[in-house]
């Protein structure tokens, strides 16, 4: 899953908020990349990427009237490791990319 949240009512600097939500993705266990626009997470299932959600959404909630989500997922039940291995297919046909 790709998902970004981060509250709308702090101005243009959220870098402090979304830190506090980065950090417990940091430190759930799930597989993570952080990017300039969303935070891509892996998990076994859908219940696991959805409760990462859920709790991003309830550190920010205490602290913002207005939160905005956007998450985009593609699940596939025979596969895992696919952040990485991506990737490497990409890489394989064109040599390292900046990640």
């Amino acid at each position: 899953m790709n998902f970004a949240i981060f509250p709308v009512d702090k101005g243009a600097h959220i870098g402090e908020y979304v830190s506090k939500v980065i950090s417990y993705i940091k430190e759930s266990g799930v597989t993570y990349q952080l990017t300039p626009m969303g935070t891509i997470i892996e998990a076994d299932t859908v219940p696991e990427v959805l409760a990462v959600v859920e709790k991003a959404y309830e550190i920010l909630d205490p602290i913002s009237e207005r939160v905005y989500c956007v998450m985009n997922m593609d699940y596939n039940k025979k596969k895992s490791g696919l952040i990485k291995s991506k990737i490497n297919s990409i890489e394989s046909r064109i040599g390292e990319v900046n990640t």
